[in-house]
């Protein structure tokens, strides 16, 4: 047999790439990816893959020395960017799990293989750290990063429909195929909208509580720094990610709430033609509730056209994952 043959059927590592995405982090990232375990049962290649989202200091020469591989933006565009470009390459390396953990040291690499093992054994499609779910772990922060965080995860729970403690943790594991059906468009972040797209498309996450340190040793959060700002931008993802998979819902409520408000104003006017039978002081009911009434049937319709949309993106994204999961098993 020739050695063609031979490397054909060879049967592919099944390799880990743990994911970083960083931002000026020369004090912490070599520590961290220096620490992350190279021998992990069940796998036979691990890799390290730092981000590099437009740092200005030492970074990228700090990931290098403890060991990563750097993707550098020439600029600053964002931990969802970040996190998509470190999801893109992995890929690209043949992974078949991928982690993904910040570079700032608040959690431990140590403890990748415990957030690991889920995936390994098959139990779920995906596995996310919880900081919130086991009580005794609950780590130190100021009431409102804590109440907000609570906040958030009851918000993701209820448009959902599944109970989730914490869904603004960034360490997390995935397996190839969650993360080839995996479809982001926030740029901000990509903690909840991950939660929202991939629990829409029925794929089964694990929370799993692990310790972690609740304030950073250096700097600043990027993200969750400035409260009002995080606050907006996250919102922002939620709703256009809640909205595109449930248009009707969205559009359909505010038609509702138009329509009945227009019934409402029209029933009062009518009231005071019987009355009086003149329309006059109160024509200005007439001509909001014709506003009302109209706006209400834009909403509606729009609901309906968006609703469509909805189905032919689906197919498309059916299309998309078979085609790359065809083109990375083709490459192997």
């Amino acid at each position: 047999m020739s050695d063609d043959t031979h490397q054909a059927n060879a049967t592919p590592p099944i390799r880990l790439c743990v994911v970083m995405p960083a931002l000026n982090e020369a004090a912490t990232i070599q520590g961290v990816v220096a620490r992350v375990p190279r021998e992990i049962p069940g796998i036979d290649d691990v890799q390290v893959i730092v981000v590099d989202d437009g740092s200005t200091d030492a970074t990228v020469e700090e990931a290098r020395s403890g060991g990563a591989v750097v993707v550098s933006h020439p600029k600053n565009k964002g931990v969802g960017a970040a996190f998509q470009t470190g999801i893109n390459h992995a890929l690209s390396l043949g992974a078949s799990y991928v982690v993904n953990v910040d570079s700032d040291g608040q959690f431990a690499p140590e403890d990748i293989p415990k957030l690991l093992q889920p995936l390994l054994d098959g139990e779920v499609d995906w596995v996310s750290a919880s900081r919130f779910k086991d009580r005794s772990l609950v780590p130190e922060m100021d009431a409102v990063r804590y109440y907000g965080n609570k906040a958030m995860s009851f918000l993701i729970s209820s448009l959902t429909g599944v109970r989730f403690h914490d869904v603004s943790c960034g360490f997390r594991a995935y397996s190839r195929d969650v993360l080839l059906q995996l479809n982001l468009l926030g740029e901000f972040t990509y903690t909840q909208e991950s939660f929202l797209d991939l629990s829409f498309k029925g794929l089964q996450v694990k929370e799993v509580p692990i310790p972690v340190q609740g304030t950073r040793s250096h700097g600043k959060s990027r993200v969750a720094g400035n409260i009002p700002r995080y606050a907006y931008n996250t919102s922002k993802i939620i709703f256009r990610t809640f909205r595109d998979y449930y248009p009707m819902r969205v559009f359909g409520l505010g038609a509702l709430i138009s329509l009945v408000l227009a019934t409402l104003l029209g029933l009062f006017l009518l009231w005071h033609y019987v009355q009086t039978g003149n329309f006059t002081p109160h024509k200005w009911a007439g001509f909001t509730g014709a506003f009302f009434g109209s706006l209400g049937i834009v909403l509606f319709v729009t609901g309906l056209l968006a609703d469509m949309f909805v189905r032919v993106r689906i197919n498309q994204e059916r299309i998309l994952y078979m085609l790359k999961k065809q083109a990375i098993t083709s490459d192997e």
